[in-house]
């Protein structure tokens, strides 16, 4: 049991911390020449949902390899 309470730890520290990293990422991109005059707001919106599903992307990559090579002990 308290390995689920640490692996739920980890998954929502790795969810945050790449959400972030590519937050950071996004933020050198200039998209400026494909934002309509007058919808900022929108395309602001968009780089936020934009960066959550790839930041969960990545993050849930990283913790299937954990998991998988954690798994790699009952093969043998």
């Amino acid at each position: 049991m308290i390995s689920i309470g640490y692996m739920s730890i980890i998954s929502m520290l790795s969810h945050v911390f790449f959400i972030y990293l590519t937050w950071q990422a996004v933020q050198s991109i200039n998209i400026d020449y494909f934002i309509r005059e007058g919808k900022v707001k929108e395309a602001r919106v968009l780089m936020i949902l934009v960066t959550i599903a790839v930041g969960t992307l990545v993050s849930n990559f990283i913790l299937d390899i954990i998991q998988w090579s954690q798994d790699l002990i009952y093969l043998f």
